[in-house]
């Protein structure tokens, strides 16, 4: 074998594991509907991000910094969280690390779920729900106040392909993918998933209270 043809190889053997670590190292989500988002995050608030910065934060294993963004935020208002206001929010510094990009002029609001770390300080992924206030439908800006955690106790399933079907009464079968081909369909922008009286779940849509009796994917 001559050497430019081991040099070749090694060359391509040395991309191919670079390849494989940055697949490996690749953020990855499975979607979630907004009130799955509500319920599994600590914090949910509405804000303006007013700046950005890139911190320290600790060191890793091998004594190298470890970067974070900090977003500095205008709380608008808590829906979910500590008793005091968020004034920062801390992500990854890439989206290949599930890092978030959001725009800091202080022009937009954001809906923002994430988690509460040890020290009191808010952190946000990719795989958070983030959308900017003007684009949430009434509904689930109605929803953050006064549906989805009522529903907190119950499972949204997502289906994926046909046929699909909940495992047990508590569950609500989300199939926003299969039938429109987005998780953005109606039931994440129209629907929240209740407990009944009698401790199973359904889809519920209205601005009025739900009836304890009220039937699956009900209208008013």
């Amino acid at each position: 074998m001559s050497c430019m043809t081991h040099s070749c190889l090694v060359a391509l053997a040395i991309l191919f594991l670079w390849r494989v670590e940055e697949m490996a190292e690749a953020c990855s989500c499975s979607p979630a509907h907004p009130q799955q988002a509500f319920c599994n995050s600590d914090v949910v608030i509405r804000a303006k991000v007013v700046g950005m910065q890139e911190v320290d934060s600790g060191n890793d294993v091998y004594g190298n910094p470890i970067k974070r963004l900090r977003f500095d935020v205008k709380q608008m208002k808590m829906f979910k969280g500590p008793t005091q206001d968020i004034d920062a929010i801390y992500t990854a510094p890439s989206s290949a690390m599930c890092g978030v990009t959001l725009d800091t002029d202080g022009k937009k609001e954001y809906l923002i779920t994430g988690k509460l770390e040890v020290d009191g300080t808010m952190h946000v992924t990719l795989c958070d729900f983030m959308e900017q206030w003007e684009t949430l439908t009434a509904m689930q800006r109605k929803s953050l106040t006064e549906r989805y955690e009522t529903g907190c106790d119950c499972r949204i399933t997502r289906c994926t392909s046909i046929p699909c079907m909940i495992s047990s009464p508590a569950e609500c079968l989300w199939t926003d993918w299969v039938i429109e081909k987005t998780v953005n369909g109606e039931q994440a922008k129209h629907y929240a998933c209740i407990k009944r009286s009698d401790d199973s779940c359904a889809w519920y849509r209205g601005s009025a209270p739900p009836r304890k009796d009220f039937l699956d994917i009900e209208d008013p």
